[in-house]
């Protein structure tokens, strides 16, 4: 075969044959080869991306991070921070006017306590909610809740998702697993270094894992909740064996060929190594998305045969595998927390799901001595109000956004152990002291992870892109151990 025949150009092979390796969410490869290469500009240096190890800016504190990215708005008035003046407030008009309302046409004034007992855990004296979360409550002396996150001039979900993942609340930036493995490239070439596993969810697009600016080859890689997780990972029967051998060494030659013809072509060399990546993974993937490799003392710690439990507790043992082969960021996506009617059942419910998994997942990377050198954040983009939201009658009441203060928490990678840090007004509003907004908590990321925000940049069409916007962040120094 000559490659450059009309009927075996490199596009008419990857769209006949592929290989089985496809659809690995990896940079939507056989679509990005469809879009006419851009012209080549010339340049002085070439430009290579690769996931190769890089060296970081300073020492860091961890090498990789578990987010589990909890969409919708997890109430911390009623998980998380105690407000003891919603009781004395029960059923009447909020003292003020400055509420802040995302949808006003259900709005009310009328302050909503809640109906649980915190209480003092651990040797820390943490309060939160034992009662719905009781695990997390064994856990407390291991991670800093910060109660003090705010997202100026947010009030939606998408924006709020957007700002916490991409560090804007305007689409088309890259994510902050795509800025980590850009600066510091993978720790194994067999597996994606960006991974996003979505649990029971249905995020509105996927910004949330989408490098943007940066080259394909950092994009998070899609691991589903049902078998095959990672779809088409395993070749068709007829491509099995030598006969996929010698395809992959045909489209490695014609893939070098194109490279040779339009040298400068900054994103080609990245959607290459993203080929070569996909047919690693085939061989190493299968074994680390294997849970059936576990322990049944492991199986029960996370709640995997428990119906309730299943779903998340698989989630989150998976990125405890992921990280312990090398993978530098994991984000499970459990968007199940939009409370704006009948809160309290709901979040009775999306708390016995999340409570056991992700406690777990704390306790085991610690006995297994990588906490130290891993992130563990659970958190998502909005809080929720002191006050109810009616939909009409008949309906129990619920709660609307509030991305003015609330709670999320982190763990090891050198972040505080027992730690509370800042706090909201006394009805749970507004983030009063040490206010952390998305730019402050990417920075501290970054800054453990041994980059510095204001050096990590791209150039991007003229411009300097970085993922903490110029002037706007900087690390909470008070949450680091």
């Amino acid at each position: 075969m000559k490659p450059n025949s009309s009927c075996n150009s490199r596009r008419h092979f990857l769209s006949q044959n592929a290989l089985g390796i496809s659809s690995l969410g990896l940079a939507s490869l056989l679509s990005a080869d469809s879009v006419p290469a851009a012209p080549a500009k010339p340049s002085l240096i070439p430009i290579e991306y690769d996931l190769l190890p890089k060296q970081p800016h300073h020492p860091p504190q961890a090498k990789a991070m578990i987010s589990i990215f909890t969409g919708g708005g997890p109430s911390h008035l009623d998980l998380f921070d105690r407000k003891p003046i919603l009781d004395k407030y029960a059923g009447e008009q909020f003292p003020g006017s400055d509420i802040k309302y995302d949808n006003a046409g259900q709005a009310t004034s009328v302050v909503l306590p809640t109906p649980w007992k915190f209480s003092r855990c651990g040797q820390s004296g943490m309060e939160v909610n034992d009662e719905l979360l009781p695990h997390f409550a064994n856990i407390v002396d291991d991670v800093t809740l910060i109660r003090s996150m705010n997202l100026p001039d947010i009030r939606n979900h998408v924006a709020g998702m957007r700002a916490l993942t991409t560090g804007r609340g305007r689409d088309g930036w890259p994510s902050l697993g795509s800025w980590l493995v850009y600066g510091l490239g993978a720790k194994t070439q067999s597996l994606p270094a960006f991974v996003a596993l979505i649990v029971n969810s249905d995020p509105p697009g996927s910004p949330f894992w989408d490098s943007r600016h940066l080259p394909s080859i950092y994009q998070g890689t899609i691991v589903r909740e049902q078998n095959p997780r990672i779809a088409h990972l395993d070749p068709p029967k007829h491509l099995q064996g030598d006969a996929q051998s010698r395809q992959l060494d045909l489209l490695r030659q014609l893939n070098q060929s194109h490279l040779q013809e339009h040298a400068g072509e900054q994103d080609l060399s990245a959607r290459i190594a993203s080929y070569e990546l996909a047919a690693r993974m085939q061989t190493s993937a299968t074994e680390a998305l294997d849970l059936n490799k576990e322990s049944k003392s492991i199986h029960e710690m996370y709640g995997t045969q428990d119906g309730e439990t299943r779903k998340l507790a698989e989630a989150c043992l998976l990125a405890r595998r992921l990280v312990e082969r090398g993978v530098r960021f994991v984000q499970i996506w459990n968007y199940a927390w939009d409370m704006h009617e009948n809160i309290f059942a709901a979040l009775t419910g999306a708390c016995k799901r999340i409570d056991k998994p992700s406690a777990a997942l704390v306790t085991d990377l610690k006995q297994r001595g990588l906490l130290d050198s891993t992130i563990v954040q659970w958190g998502g983009e909005m809080g929720r109000l002191p006050v109810i939201q009616d939909r009409g009658k008949g309906r129990k009441p619920g709660r609307d956004h509030n991305t003015e203060g609330f709670s999320i928490w982190m763990a090891g990678g050198g972040i505080k152990a027992g730690h509370v840090h800042g706090k909201t007004d006394e009805f749970g509003h507004r983030a009063i002291e040490d206010v952390v907004t998305q730019h402050d908590f990417h920075a501290t990321i970054m800054h453990q992870m041994g980059l510095n925000h204001t050096e990590l940049a791209h150039p991007t069409n003229g411009q300097s892109v970085t993922l903490v916007e110029p002037g706007q962040g900087s690390v909470v120094e008070k949450i680091l151990a």
